[in-house]
């Protein structure tokens, strides 16, 4: 009894942040989700309006529509992620089916001639990141899990390092992280698994060596993960005597982020007294975010449509759970180390991203009912992301380095459509350009889109094929291990029912 008690009190410690530069990526980059037509045309919406995922871009667009109408979708997606680390690949693939979008709008004229001649209200349901994906990295790396353990324990005095006599292991680690920090447990637990040891065994040594030796080493990771990013749009908009519409809306978002990591080490040097270890943690990431839209179209004579519109940053309230496993086969470890396992959960404060917001500016050309086609240009200051509350030192040094790695992100966006009476061609094609000032590990983004829609009575079928592509670096750890670059390749399949009423 004595044991499930400790574990309990313990368990509601929380710890110093660990969160990073990849968690502020992680919330702030969107796909091009929602409905099939607004990702035939690759969200190239911004002008146009008259499609309820089409919010998200500009709040003005509902005030477009017509009458009133509800749309449902759902998409097979597809996840193909290339690993090429230190000349070793390796390649996963993925498939999983999305609900990713329901909404309706209602349009209400004014016919008292009064300027304002319509006024829409429109909700929306929209799936902005599906975070379900594997990636498998394996090859030969001269960086092993003992730099990792390492690198986060030079300075940390030995002492707390120690499970005391009578202590248990599980409640030395969580005491650890309550009372020292992340970096500290870590210490902990590469030195309670053997990886590493003290320079010298006194309670004040500060200094440490691997006890694996090594050249190169053969390392398997597996990431596994799961959730999504979800926003709801409540939105209200406007026209003006048919030539301009304005809107608002208040994005309300959920998240839920699990990752799971599995790393498998073993090809030591012969004489080594390590010759195999495994490290392996879980993540779990969950909270809330709010934003908010404004937006503006003009409608040009016949034919030229233009909008602007200004999304308001992201702010994001969340709480990570972190469990970890650790073992190595290095004979003087704590043969207790295996009590610490997933069971075992560190619970983080509460914290803050705020994502930075983000300006568009839209051309349209409307050729009657033959057609359409427009153009988006948006930009975002990545550099401008920041981890909250910044009175921690901790996110004040990582938002500083957030400054200084992240720019300016400019995202292209054209599409296409053109109307056989009934029959619907569409097409598109979205660039974005890297979150990064100067890191050619991480590639501009590249999507391609095309599908159809079928109009029959008050109903639409619209069917969609999309895809994008992009090269990014990923870690193994944060700290002390090597990165793979990845190609990331997404692939939708998308149908959307559409009721006009």
């Amino acid at each position: 009894m004595k044991r499930i008690h400790t574990f309990i009190l313990l368990l509601l410690c929380t710890l110093a942040s660990g969160q990073t530069i990849n968690d502020v990526l992680r919330f702030s980059i969107e796909d091009v989700q929602g409905t099939a037509r607004y990702q035939a045309m690759s969200g190239a919406f911004g002008a146009l309006g008259g499609e309820l995922s089409a919010l998200s871009i500009n709040p003005a667009g509902s005030a477009i529509f017509n009458n009133g109408q509800f749309s449902m979708t759902g998409s097979v997606h597809q996840k193909k992620n290339n690993a090429l680390f230190n000349g070793s690949f390796a390649s996963t693939n993925e498939s999983n089916l999305e609900f990713n979008q329901v909404g309706g709008v209602w349009v209400f004229k004014n016919r008292s001639g009064s300027g304002w001649n319509k006024l829409a209200v429109a909700v929306n349901y929209d799936l902005v990141q599906n975070f379900d994906n594997d990636i498998l990295i394996e090859g030969n790396s001269t960086v092993g899990i003992d730099q990792y353990f390492l690198n986060y324990a030079q300075g940390v005095p030995l002492g707390p390092l120690q499970v005391q006599e009578g202590e248990f292991i599980e409640d030395a680690y969580l005491d650890i992280g309550g009372s020292l920090g992340f970096g500290a447990q870590q210490a902990f637990l590469g030195f309670q698994s053997g990886f590493i040891d003290p320079v010298e065994f006194e309670d004040d040594n500060t200094a440490y060596f691997s006890n694996a030796d090594y050249d190169q080493v053969n390392q398997n990771y597996v990431q596994s993960t799961n959730g999504f990013n979800s926003k709801l749009v409540m939105n209200f908009a406007g026209q003006y005597e048919n030539f301009l519409s304005f809107g608002a809306s208040l994005n309300f978002h959920s998240v839920l982020y699990e990752r799971v990591t599995f790393l498998t080490e073993f090809g030591y040097d012969q004489e080594s007294a390590i010759q195999s270890g495994t490290f392996d943690n879980f993540l779990r990431t969950q909270g809330s975010g709010f934003s908010f839209g404004l937006g503006a179209i003009a409608k040009l004579g016949d034919i030229v449509r233009l909008g602007a519109s200004y999304q308001s940053p992201t702010w994001y309230q969340l709480t990570d759970d972190l469990s970890q496993q650790v073992n190595s086969d290095f004979p003087d470890k704590n043969p207790d180390i295996t009590f610490i396992d997933f069971s075992i959960v560190n619970l983080f404060p509460r914290y803050t991203i705020k994502t930075p917001g983000r300006y568009t500016g839209s051309l349209a050309m409307v050729f009657g009912t033959s057609g359409l086609l427009s153009f988006d240009y948006g930009y975002q200051d990545m550099s401008n992301a920041e981890l909250r509350p910044t009175s921690d030192p901790d996110f004040n040094s990582e938002n500083q380095f957030i400054s200084q790695q992240l720019g300016g992100v400019s995202t292209f966006r054209a599409g296409g459509e053109y109307r056989l009476k009934q029959l619907s061609l569409r097409g598109g094609y979205r660039f974005e350009q890297s979150p990064f000032k100067d890191n050619s590990a991480w590639g501009d983004l590249n999507g391609y889109s095309g599908g159809l829609g079928f109009s029959f009575g008050p109903n639409r079928l619209d069917f969609t094929y999309s895809q994008t592509r992009q090269d990014i670096p990923q870690s193994i750890f944060e700290l002390g291990l090597s990165s793979a670059s990845v190609e990331r390749i997404n692939s939708f399949y998308t149908l959307t029912y559409t009721l006009n009423f």
